[in-house]
């Protein structure tokens, strides 16, 4: 099993805050920007100028990143995805800038802070804007140039931002290396594929953009004749098109690392294959990685990604002949489950050369099959489920003699309204699914009547599919075009359990001069083990859920015309398991070890009983410790001690790098400590311990199903626990986070406040005795922090108990009863709120008129009064008390005829912030 190498985060990374920019103190105005300094122990400090640039008729939100110095150095341009914003690539940003590049950031128009329309990557707008950018970068006396005007850059991101890089390689010469990340080569061909509109891809495309007026007046008015029609038509083909990297596929000439995800029903990898053909016609080096993730979700592969653009960068743009930049092709494989924590083995394949998606073709016949009488449901849905009892399907109009009895010529139909349609990729949650298909779970469903089934014999030795599979077929339709949509499932030798690889489905429009002629069909890439003893199964259905289909009724004749061609890909060698060889190969086997494993570990290391002192405590740290992976004296959080009790709102506060995460992840059960103990209730917490179902937490968002109510996604999320339906109380959870009639409508129409407290809210099922809440105001606008803060209070109202880290130090102030400060793995401080932000001896006192000396001289010889001080403005005192208490005091201030307006906290929370961290610094 692969080990990933972190470097820096490429795609989606979570948001950093303010806290780097409170440590370093350093905010200075330069020019038309606002620098700030950040910094930790690990890496240089990384200086940001933040700037808004007229250019091309639009004001462009920038962030421009350097560290060490004045130094020459290539740069780095990072885009970010549709939808998103210059913020959500900051933290790759500061990284990549701590390794010596110039890093430039920016809000693509219509997004963040730009102005503009959206115009999907237009030549004269976003692209044109990049060019600008690269401009501005040549004129900076730390930028390396290849010639004068002409820095050396490179060029990144992922999905929108990924096609960003491709365009402004071909738009603009100066631009030396890309690493586009889950993108597209052609808009056209992923949300129209062969002439078949992807329906619900292209609704959440334009509602993620925040609707159709925010897009330019053709782009808008396309999607609208589109979506009403459900066909594209040649206007919009070519709309997309001309702004597509593919327009300019032959002026794409620098080396590229192409990165595309396996769990993608947007962009799949055919068009990773497509870029990587056309850029290596043009004689540049390029090397292609399948992710294991996507944009339907799964796991991005953070860190091994990030190293392999780094790397990448390295080669190309630093000219470091060393670095590494990994094999001409690799593809993340995954089999077997990790038995300490239950998370799916992965392994890299590799081979020195791009293999393209037909390589290694192994021909495998097919029959047909007969149909169920109804749709099955998990495992069993869809085609089949009788498995090796299923008798051939017979022959329907169009087909006849010896083909129509083998069932090698099958007649179905296209539903009026295409309903109910058949389900394969669901945008946004096909990931996860795709993580299960290589565990042997999947879920699809085609209905009765709807689609022809052809199925191979049991194999007699095992496939390993990488590629895209092609079956010829003849096609005829009793009106108009004929659209199909193709998948190829992995069916058990018993026929109960069928799997869809990365749940991915190939549309078809099959048009009457084309029918009754023999057409290839060219099925979904995958990466996919067929084990021996399963079988095959082809299906062409009529319908899809994600897909427009034809809404008046028609009768398909579809007649099977060879055998299945699958790709092999012979080249691509598996690497190594670092694991015995039973994790991988021999589940069964790997099991019984894994427990006897278990076993042998618990007489090792046996869990500490409950301490019944602490029964009533939800929690006590102490002493705990946890390392950097591979590191021997660093930590991460070292000799950590604190206690929370009931009711209290605990903030958990400290800058970047500080150990906050790392604290939550082992409270949480997630990671082990290295030293010391956690104790939730009494019982010490360890990876699956009982008591963490006491436990709530909001850690990195939740992920819910966009077409779905939000009463429907929390009851769904609370099935998967297995746990009784009574035991959810789904009602009082929902009265705490306020969503009101929300609740009834999908969750594709909630604002961002109310997906997050959509997501408390599952946090909160159970009605769990501490909740943990992790950067839970992030992305919200003042009245939903507000809004988030009075669902915290209202929780811990009823004596359960809240931890949250933040950023926002005004909220934690007003929302916290406790506060924890950390810095560099250590605690500072811990106690109240108030005694914190020093409320108990130190007050400011502001007055209607100003103070005078001698006034400040009676103040200051008050009984119980340490000292007082003119406040900078002359209209108030600081005033440190020293045995009297704030009442004594504004009870002598009225006694001395002084206009007293207000009495407070001398600092707030960030002045007490600030140093505390410079006090541990030092």
């Amino acid at each position: 099993m692969e080990k990933p190498t972190s470097r820096w985060r490429h795609r989606l990374p979570r948001t950093p805050g303010r806290w780097a920019a409170v440590v370093a103190a350093l905010a200075v105005l330069a020019g038309a920007g606002t620098w700030t300094a950040v910094a930790d122990d690990k890496a240089p400090t990384v200086h940001r100028q933040d700037r808004m640039m007229k250019m091309n008729g639009v004001s462009v939100d920038t962030s421009y990143f350097t560290s060490g110095g004045s130094q020459r150095r290539p740069a780095v341009l990072i885009g970010h995805g549709f939808g998103g914003s210059k913020n959500d690539v900051r933290a790759q940003a500061e990284k990549l800038a701590a390794d010596g590049y110039a890093v430039m950031t920016w809000s693509a128009r219509g997004f963040g802070r730009t102005t503009g329309e959206i115009t999907l990557n237009a030549p004269d707008a976003e692209v044109k804007d990049v060019s600008g950018l690269i401009d501005w970068l040549a004129d900076r006396p730390e930028v390396e140039l290849d010639a004068e005007g002409d820095p050396r850059v490179g060029v990144t991101g992922a999905s929108y931002g990924g096609a960003i890089s491709l365009l402004a390689a071909g738009h603009d010469k100066r631009v030396d290396a890309i690493a586009p990340v889950i993108s597209y080569w052609n808009l056209a061909d992923a949300l129209f594929p062969d002439g078949v509109f992807k329906r619900l891809w292209a609704g959440i495309f334009v509602s993620s953009g925040g609707g159709c007026e925010r897009f330019s007046k053709e782009l808008c008015a396309m999607y609208e004749r589109v979506a009403v029609s459900g066909k594209p038509d040649a206007a919009a083909r070519e709309l997309l098109t001309e702004r597509s990297p593919e327009a300019v596929a032959d002026r794409i000439d620098v080396p590229a690392l192409i990165l595309q995800g396996q769990s993608d029903s947007l962009f799949p990898l055919g068009q990773a294959d497509a870029m990587a053909k056309a850029i290596k016609a043009n004689g540049a080096p390029v090397s292609v990685d399948w992710i294991s993730g996507g944009h339907d979700g799964g796991d991005d592969e953070g860190d091994r990604v990030e190293g392999r653009v780094g790397d990448w960068f390295d080669r190309y743009l630093k000219e470091d002949k060393g670095a590494d930049t990994g094999p001409g092709f690799r593809v993340t494989r995954t089999g077997g489950v990790d038995s300490t924590d239950g998370a799916a083995l992965k392994r890299g394949a590799s081979s020195d050369s791009y293999p393209g998606l037909n390589s290694g073709g192994r021909k495998i016949a097919l029959t047909g099959v007969r149909q169920q009488t109804a749709p099955g449901a998990g495992g069993q849905s869809g085609p089949g489920a009788a498995g090796g009892q299923e008798a051939p399907a017979t022959g329907g109009s169009g087909g006849g003699g010896r083909k129509a009895a083998d069932g090698l010529t099958q007649t179905f139909r296209n539903p009026a309204g295409a309903n109910p349609p058949s389900v394969s990729a669901i945008p946004g949650i096909g990931g996860g699914l795709s993580q299960l298909s290589s565990l042997g779970v999947g879920l699809s469903l085609d209905f009765p009547g709807q689609y022809a089934g052809f199925e191979s014999a049991a194999l007699d030795r095992p496939v390993h599919v990488t590629g895209s599979p092609t079956v010829t077929v003849n096609v005829k339709a009793d009106r108009g075009d004929a659209v199909l949509f193709g998948k190829v499932y992995d069916v058990s030798p018993d026929g109960k359990q069928q799997v869809l690889p990365s749940q991915l489905v190939a549309p078809y429009r099959v048009t009457p001069a084309e029918q009754g002629k023999p057409v290839e069909l060219t099925l979904p890439a995958v990466d996919h083990e067929v084990d021996a003893g399963h079988r095959l199964r082809l299906v062409l259905s009529a319908t899809d859920l994600a897909y427009a289909s034809p809404a008046e009724p028609a009768t398909y004749t579809v007649t099977l015309d060879g055998p299945l061609t699958v790709p092999t890909a012979p080249g691509v060698k598996t690497a190594a398991a670092a694991l015995p060889w039973w994790t991988w190969g021999l589940p069964a086997a790997g099991a019984v070890i894994a427990a006897v494993l278990l076993l042998t570990a618990r007489r090792r290391t046996v869990t500490p009983a409950p301490d019944p002192a602490l029964a009533d405590v939800p929690l006590q740290i102490t002493d705990l410790s946890k390392k950097y992976a591979g590191a021997t004296d660093r930590y991460a959080v070292r000799d950590l001690g604190f206690r929370v009790e009931k009711g209290q709102v605990l903030g958990l506060l400290g800058p970047n790098g500080a150990g906050k995460t790392t604290t939550l992840r082992m409270l949480m059960g997630l990671i082990t400590p290295d030293a010391g103990e956690i104790r939730v209730f009494g019982h010490a917490i360890r990876p699956g311990a009982p008591v963490l179902s006491r436990v709530g937490s909001f850690v990195e968002g939740a992920g819910f199903l966009p077409h779905l109510s939000g009463r429907s996604n929390l009851e769904l999320y609370w099935q998967a626990t297995g746990r009784p339906a009574e035991d959810a109380r789904i009602d009082e959870a929902l009265e705490i986070a306020g969503l009101g009639d929300a609740l009834a409508r999908a969750v594709r129409t909630y604002s961002q406040g109310m997906r997050q407290r959509l997501a408390i809210a599952q946090a909160m099922l159970g009605m769990p005795d501490l909740l943990i809440l992790d950067e839970p105001t992030n992305g919200l606008d003042p009245p939903q922090i507000r809004e988030m803060r009075d669902v915290m209070i209202r929780y811990a109202a009823g004596g359960r108990t809240v931890i949250v880290s933040s950023h926002l130090l005004s909220e934690v102030e007003q929302s916290c009863t406790h506060l924890v400060v950390m810095d560099r793995g250590r605690l500072v401080q811990a106690g109240p709120v108030a005694e914190i932000t020093g409320s108990g001896d130190m007050l400011l006192v502001t007055t209607a008129s100003e103070v005078t000396e001698p006034l400040v001289e009676k103040v200051a010889a008050l009984p119980g009064i340490g000292s007082a001080v003119s406040a900078d403005d002359g209209h108030g005192l600081l005033v440190r008390l020293d045995g009297a208490g704030a009442e004594q005091l504004v009870s002598d201030l009225v006694r001395l005829d002084v206009p007293v307006t207000g009495v407070g906290p001398h600092r707030r929370l960030e002045d007490a912030f600030l140093t505390l961290i410079s006090q541990g610094s030092a």
